[in-house]
């Protein structure tokens, strides 16, 4: 590794709080639990239908594990700056105008966090009076994964603001290697045929 990887290492790693990397790391092994859980619960639901012996319960497990892995992908994805984020308008700045439109967009995504647990939460409540079926439990429990992507996008946002204001957004790309394609001589590959 050159020196100059190891300074964009050494930046990229002092732009994030490490203590919520073991968050990251639990929340992207849950989604990929939820979407595992998915992909099984919807396969299960194809072939009991085709043999004629439905579970009718494989649809509530199916829609619970999408919309989970929805709302806690987009939070993963807010930390990892790969979803909520405008890149190409930021990228294309340095400096002071850069800095402003960096925390601009971080405050409409911090607005969307809140309004997410804000309405999240009164969905949330709403949805004890109404019950999904065949097993009579209450919607509230698919509306919980809305007020609780809101928290962690909030949090991941915040992150987001303080270590940008403090060391900046302008993060510097891996330098690309050089790889030289050496060019092949035709004719020594003419000359070595029999």
């Amino acid at each position: 590794m050159s020196i100059a990887d190891k300074l964009v290492l050494q930046r990229q790693r002092h732009l994030k709080w490490r203590s919520f990397d073991k968050l990251e790391l639990l929340l992207m092994v849950g989604c990929g639990v939820l979407c595992f859980g998915f992909s099984l619960s919807v396969t299960a639901d194809i072939v009991t239908r085709t043999i004629g012996r439905p579970w009718l319960w494989l649809q509530e497990v199916t829609s619970t594990l999408f919309i989970y892995a929805i709302f806690v992908g987009t939070a993963v994805a807010t930390r990892r700056n790969d979803h909520l984020y405008l890149t190409a308008i930021s990228e294309a700045m340095h400096g002071t105008p850069r800095l402003i439109v960096e925390i601009i967009i971080r405050i409409v995504v911090l607005g969307v966090a809140f309004c997410l647990i804000w309405f999240g939460y009164i969905n949330y409540l709403r949805g004890f009076g109404s019950f999904r079926l065949p097993s009579g439990t209450p919607i509230a429990s698919l509306y919980a994964a809305i007020p609780l992507s809101g928290v962690l996008i909030a949090l991941f946002t915040v992150e987001q603001l303080a270590n940008g204001i403090r060391n900046g957004f302008d993060h510097p790309e891996p330098p690309e290697l050089d790889r030289d394609i050496p060019s092949v001589d035709a004719d020594v590959q003419m000359r070595a045929r029999p």
